[in-house]
């Protein structure tokens, strides 16, 4: 069994491949003063609920976007599971062709993204990954990573909202009744979901028109789901696709 770990700024999700199934799936807060021990701990607890032995997992891939990150999972893996995990980063063989300008600065779960992207779809596609940060992504139907964007995330502009406007509550992200909202906290709700799906749709017609083709639009990350629906550009939501390109890159550097 191969154990994928997907460090966020917010969360770390972890998968649990037996071949190319993914058996299981956690989704746990990424707390940089956590021990080695606390997250090994509640690494532990997640098997045991799951009734997986932690003596099943072969090998160990990590892709990560926090740094001090690293100084606690690269320990926890050789301590817990008596392996040392493969990370994502320069050296690490990708299959795929980075157009950047300096490809160290591209963060890993792009990368990853994009790998499994194309091959899964095996064409042009713009992914769009829902996260602390909203990633844009190009990749050609060569198979090239081209670069792409990055904005706010949702939840980050929504906590902006409610720390600065004194009267406005925090509210569930959730779609209201009308864009012509007559309370509040559907106002709230609207100019949210609305105003976060038409810069979705904004960026993809920007790109499109720039490569000049019509690429699959992928959603993926923790609020794809929710987001998704209400644009007009994204045609597939695909919430495991990280964790799927980490198994990749895993057997291309097997």
């Amino acid at each position: 069994m191969l154990l994928v770990i997907d460090v966020g700024n917010t969360n770390t999700v972890l998968g649990l491949f037996d071949g190319e199934q993914l058996v299981h799936d956690w989704r746990i807060r990424t707390v940089v003063d956590h021990t080695v021990d606390e997250y090994g701990m509640l690494i532990y607890n997640l098997y045991k609920t799951s009734r997986i032995s932690s003596r099943k997992i072969q090998d160990i891939i990590i892709s990560c976007v926090v740094p001090p990150m690293l100084n606690i999972l690269e320990p926890l893996c050789q301590k817990y599971f008596n392996l040392k995990p493969l990370i994502v980063g320069p050296g690490v063989k990708t299959g795929m062709p980075i157009f950047y300008d300096n490809p160290k600065e591209v963060g890993a779960d792009r990368i990853v993204n994009a790998v499994a992207g194309f091959e899964k779809y095996k064409r042009d596609l713009i992914i769009v990954d829902f996260g602390t940060a909203t990633t844009f992504d190009y990749v050609s139907n060569k198979g090239e990573y081209m670069g792409g964007c990055i904005t706010p995330g949702i939840m980050i502009s929504s906590e902006a909202l409610f720390e600065r406007a004194a009267k406005l509550p925090r509210v569930e992200l959730s779609k209201p009744k009308s864009i012509v909202a007559k309370d509040t906290v559907s106002s709230m709700q609207a100019g949210i979901m609305y105003g976060y799906a038409g810069l979705v749709d904004g960026i993809c017609d920007r790109m499109k028109a720039e490569v000049k083709s019509a690429p699959l639009v992928i959603a993926t990350g923790g609020l794809a789901k929710v987001v998704a629906p209400e644009t007009k550009s994204i045609n597939v939501v695909d919430e495991m696709l990280t964790l799927e390109g980490l198994r990749i890159i895993y057997l291309r550097n097997k």
